[in-house]
């Protein structure tokens, strides 16, 4: 189970405007801004929910994943996952989650593919026998027996994002982040892994949260809807909602509506 309690971060950002002038009086005097990304953020997930956690750009969707997968160190709240704090706890925390991150690669970028699982699975220190077991699991159900021995480099997007999220797997996370998996994947790919993680889902019990702006990702996976806006949680319910918010059928109409609604587009 997850619960997050009054979550807060804050980051400081250097502001400066162009010109050689302004560039050398950064040097003896910087203005700084402070972005409030997460403000008091709570909520508990049970295992085994799919959670689609949406908001526009900048709305704090990134800072709460990584947050919970333990990069990021919160200034105030409390966050724990089975019992776990993910920033204390990194090394039995990170054994249990499987991370994918759409526009960022686990996979070693110049070796096949199949030698970053093997590295992975020496990394998580994944039994010989399970990590075969999951290895040809994965394999069939995301089509990548073509793509195992190919350098990753020379994947397509659509290949390699299948290809992260076999990665991300190969150890049998019970909790999965997935941070736009679909991002800029065509009509077929995006089928592919929206039924995949159903599948991981109703087969092995996998919790999994979603963040993106596709809202037809959200249709297809997610049971239950988080909206975060300007560091906050402001809706927390189903995909009705969302439609009853927005005042419109259509998600995408629905969701932009209902941005524009609570002021945070």
């Amino acid at each position: 189970m997850i619960v997050m309690e009054n979550i807060c971060k804050t980051y400081r950002v250097q502001r400066r405007s162009a010109g050689i002038k302004e560039a050398c009086r950064s040097l003896f005097c910087r203005d700084y801004e402070y972005i409030h990304a997460l403000d008091n953020v709570s909520f508990t997930i049970h295992d085994g929910e799919m959670i689609g956690y949406m908001g526009p750009n900048g709305a704090g969707k990134s800072s709460t994943i990584k947050i919970l997968s333990g990069i990021l160190v919160p200034d105030s709240g409390k966050c724990e996952i089975d019992g776990l704090t993910p920033w204390k706890n990194r090394v039995a925390h990170v054994s249990r989650i499987g991370v994918v991150f759409g526009q960022r690669s686990q996979l070693w970028w110049d070796i096949p593919v199949i030698d970053s699982f093997e590295l992975l699975r020496d990394i998580y220190a994944v039994p010989e026998k399970r990590y075969r077991e999951n290895l040809e699991e994965l394999t069939e159900l995301l089509q990548l027996s073509e793509l195992l021995k190919t350098p990753t480099r020379q994947l397509s997007l659509g290949q390699r994002m299948r290809c992260e999220i076999a990665a991300a797997l190969v150890h049998s996370p019970s909790l999965l982040f997935l941070d736009e998996p679909t991002i800029g994947l065509d009509a077929v790919s995006k089928l592919a892994v929206r039924d995949f993680i159903r599948r991981q889902n109703s087969e092995h019990g996998t919790t999994v949260i979603l963040t993106t702006h596709d809202m037809q990702d959200i249709a297809a996976i997610a049971r239950r809807v988080i909206l975060i806006g300007k560091g906050r949680i402001l809706l927390d319910g189903t995909l009705d909602d969302i439609r009853r918010e927005g005042g419109a059928d259509d998600l995408e109409k629905a969701a932009a509506g209902l941005y524009r609604k609570l002021e945070i587009s």
